[in-house]
């Protein structure tokens, strides 16, 4: 038999796989303090609720996809927060991109409880949510890993092992530094061809098949050139994530400074403007810098 699930967190990532979670046969239990986002994930098929407890209570496996670090570790270790209704023995995923720290002082104080963590940030957005085809970074005792194994598996198209509950954010903090600068460059760098004069179709087909090309050009920029930056992963969560990667590296005295710089730009794309569009609207920002100097000649 499925597991029993309870899912805090079902906005637009969460609600995604806790949908798909319910499609794979689980029974899940959904919360999310947005009416919205309980709305939608009830037209997909999960079962919701108004009450934090009534997601948690009874169920042998919680999963939490939320938005920063300061809202997850209040769901968790809040007044009446989550680890206040899990039972002796029930496993913790948190799902969410946090700090290490933050992860690691979750589990903690779930191990005082009986209540076993593991920590498994993503990689992907709602499409690969939806679907299962996420790439996970697991966090945590081998034992504990594969008492969950089957929701892990329907949540993923890979799952890799890291090391101790902590270093899967790790992991997905320097994941996203990267990412973030990949798109930041290839916005500057595309914005420059076209202001050069090159089609941005012809320019996107070009550089899709050449060595500048990444992931996430292949994944954003075909939108971007459409002039479609509707948010599959908004612009403010790029720059959260690229500050908890700076701010894991002051902590271990380890350099970031081109990482310091990407997330500049993106608080200055955001200032203008950008804020709750994709990431990718960063070649917008760059775009009307170019038309801005333009006007002025």
């Amino acid at each position: 038999m499925k597991q029993q699930l309870g899912f805090v967190g079902i906005g637009q990532m969460g609600g995604a796989m806790a949908a798909h979670l319910v499609r794979s046969g689980f029974s899940v239990t959904g919360y999310d303090p947005s009416e919205l986002s309980r709305s939608l994930a009830a037209k997909e098929g999960v079962q919701v609720t108004e009450s934090l407890r009534d997601a948690v209570h009874g169920r042998n496996v919680v999963l939490t996809s939320l938005p920063n670090s300061a809202i997850a570790l209040e769901a968790w270790l809040g007044e009446n927060g989550i680890l206040t209704y899990m039972a002796k023995g029930a496993v913790g995923i948190e799902l969410s991109s946090i700090d290490p720290d933050t992860m690691c002082r979750i589990a903690s104080e779930a191990e005082k409880k009986g209540v076993r963590m593991v920590d498994a940030p993503v990689s992907g957005g709602p499409v690969e949510s939806a679907c299962g085809q996420l790439v996970l970074m697991t966090g945590g005792t081998q034992e504990d890993i594969d008492s969950v194994g089957d929701v892990l598996d329907a949540l993923s198209s890979s799952r890799h092992m890291t090391g101790a509950v902590g270093t899967g954010k790790t992991v997905k903090l320097v994941n996203n530094m990267m990412s973030m600068g990949n798109i930041v460059i290839a916005a500057e760098a595309f914005a420059l061809g076209t202001a050069a004069g090159v089609d941005p179709n012809t320019l996107f087909n070009v550089l899709s098949q050449s060595g500048g090309r990444s992931h996430h050009f292949l994944k954003r920029f075909p939108k971007a050139v459409a002039g479609d930056y509707a948010p599959g992963f908004k612009i403010e969560l790029g720059e959260k994530d690229v500050a908890l990667g700076i701010e894991l590296g002051r902590k271990l005295s380890q350099p970031t400074p081109a990482a310091s710089l990407v997330r500049e730009m993106i608080s200055v794309g955001m200032a203008g403007g950008r804020r709750g569009q994709d990431i990718v609207a960063m070649l917008d920002y760059y775009l009307s810098l170019g038309r801005a100097a333009n006007d002025k000649n």
